[in-house]
């Protein structure tokens, strides 16, 4: 099939399009590739996905013009949109960059879909979604309607935007909630990676809220095989659904919400205490106050991830620290 994935330059965008290569499928990837972290590590991603299946295109998401073009020329089977502006904190100091990218350019997205007859549009959403809900573990059963963060909102608006378009166009749209995302090729703006460059460089780490939080940390293979999995799941319109019996992860509409999580949150000291281990040295560690926008505990419900797909994120995060330190040294030939 012919695959767009956005934001293939990025993290999760490059894992995904490696595999979807890998199974044979035509690749054709966007990214803007903005300088919200070192462009040559995006770069060094694309070359590693060059191959006559793969085609890439430099292209901001919020260009309208450019992303209508571009759906009507290549006529793609499903799309896998994973380009955003991220980050909880980025989010307090400019707030601008998110409505472009992930409001006007996650409806270019939908627009693009519903004109082009995609099959199956699959959407990064987040766990940030959750806000001040504070029953454990996070359910996409429960209502989110108190983001605490812009970026969060943003998310949680793009979930609606993409009911929107599978009520009224009968567009087959997918969200998925990812947790905590990490592994190699990760982003450099995410603690593992700052905590294992300050390390090395022997300098301090800033420990947010004195150490006490809980994140479902998840390893980047765990969410591409939820994601690969999934595009294959294409939602179906269910006429018994009702808003006061059914769930808010589905719908009379071709609409589903899923969490990608690894349902088994970790302290962040001992995250730590795993990346200290596999670094062989020890963090100077820099006890901070909470950051405005971050939530102390996350924590993934996948029991309707497993019961689709039959498959449930395990990698621990021992094993995925350890693999992240080795590429990392690798890369940077520290």
């Amino acid at each position: 099939m012919k695959f767009l994935v956005t934001g293939a330059a990025g993290f999760i965008g490059f894992h995904v399009s490696e595999r979807l290569l890998k199974a044979g499928h035509q690749v054709v990837g966007i990214d803007n590739l903005n300088s919200y972290y070192d462009v040559s590590l995006k770069q060094a991603r694309l070359d590693l996905l060059a191959s006559e299946n793969f085609t890439f295109r430099k292209l901001d998401l919020a260009d309208r013009e450019g992303m209508a073009a571009l759906f009507s020329e290549e006529k793609f089977d499903r799309v896998i949109h994973l380009a955003a502006q991220a980050g909880v904190r980025y989010s307090l100091e400019n707030p601008h960059v998110y409505a472009e990218s992930n409001l006007i350019g996650h409806l270019n997205v939908l627009e693009g879909c519903r004109h082009n007859q995609v099959q199956h549009l699959v959407y990064a959403s987040s766990s940030s979604v959750y806000g001040l809900n504070s029953k454990m573990p996070f359910s996409t059963d429960d209502s989110v309607d108190h983001p605490v963060s812009l970026y969060a909102a943003t998310k949680k608006a793009n979930e609606l935007m993409a009911h929107t378009y599978s009520h009224l166009y009968g567009l087959p749209t997918t969200g998925l909630r990812f947790f905590t995302v990490y592994g190699p090729w990760g982003r450099p703006d995410m603690a593992l990676f700052k905590f294992t460059k300050a390390m090395l460089e022997g300098n301090s780490i800033d420990v947010y809220n004195y150490g006490k939080m809980k994140r479902d940390f998840t390893y980047i293979d765990d969410i591409v095989e939820g994601i690969i999995r999934l595009q294959d799941v294409i939602p179906q319109p269910n006429p018994e659904w009702t808003v006061e019996t059914g769930s808010p992860a589905s719908s009379s509409a071709p609409y589903h919400i899923y969490n990608i999580g690894n349902s088994a949150p970790v302290e962040l000291m001992d995250y730590i205490t795993a990346l200290e281990e596999a670094l062989g040295t020890e963090a100077k560690k820099n006890m901070m106050p909470v950051q405005p926008g971050d939530v102390l505990e996350t924590s993934a419900d996948t029991k309707p991830l497993q019961d689709v797909v039959g498959f449930k994120p395990q990698t621990s995060v021992k094993e995925g620290v350890k693999n992240f330190v080795d590429w990392y040294r690798n890369f940077y030939n520290v």
